[in-house]
């Protein structure tokens, strides 16, 4: 997917202004494909060029409204349904959850939790959007509550297997394989840790949702300033 596409779907939806599209963005495509505002009019100046899009009128204080146009509508056809979706081809995250045997289970236990608390952060935002929002009625609000709904499974599954994976961390089969692995190496096995280990992670996950909240209340009071 592409910024010049998801433009193009939106106004495909009905003419639009630039401030009106990066709104749309900010509500709802911003956790599909997120862009800045240079980006969104960089792409309607692009489009413009390419005959994509035009100007469907001129407002005050140099306003412009744009519409998409026959060409326009014609790549967004092609995109839709002639071009081969990618899917994410790597996964940051998940890449690390490979190696996490390289920590001590705390660390493992703590990292995956903290997926956890992210993803619930992230389910939590999806089900607000969802509760605020409108979607009856507009084309787009109809396929973007269907859009949505993926977001809120997703968060959800993602939560679960964390702390599914969480947990199999302290497995037998995780203990035996750590006590191969430190047999081999001639070290100790630093499986079983103290109780008190469960506080530790409590409080780490608690700094990690201080560290995601902080730029969320930062963005908000910014966006409140304009």
């Amino acid at each position: 997917m592409s910024l010049r596409h998801a433009v193009l779907g939106l106004l495909a939806a009905s003419p639009a202004s630039g401030y009106d599209l990066m709104k749309t963005f900010d509500l709802s495509l911003a956790h599909v494909w997120p862009a800045t505002q240079s980006q969104v009019y960089g792409e309607l100046n692009k489009l413009t060029a390419a005959d994509l899009i035009e100007v469907a009128s001129h407002g005050p204080r140099g306003r412009k409204e744009y519409a998409i146009t026959k060409a326009g509508m014609a790549e967004l056809h092609h995109w839709l349904t002639e071009v081969e979706p990618v899917g994410p081809q790597r996964h940051d995250g998940l890449l690390r959850v490979f190696f996490l045997g390289a920590l001590t289970p705390l660390e493992a236990r703590t990292y995956l939790l903290q997926q956890a608390e992210r993803s619930a952060r992230a389910h939590a935002d999806y089900r607000a959007l969802a509760d605020a929002g409108d979607w009856e009625g507009e084309t787009l609000a109809v396929y973007g509550r269907i859009a949505l709904e993926f977001g809120l499974r997703q968060t959800a599954m993602v939560e679960e297997w964390a702390n599914w994976a969480a947990a199999e961390i302290t497995s037998d089969q995780a203990r035996r394989s750590r006590e191969a692995a430190g047999a081999t190496a001639g070290e100790q096995d630093p499986a079983h840790e103290p109780e008190q280990n469960s506080e530790q992670i409590k409080a780490r996950i608690q700094e990690y949702g201080t560290e995601v909240e902080q730029p969320r209340v930062r963005e908000r009071a910014r966006k409140r300033q304009r």
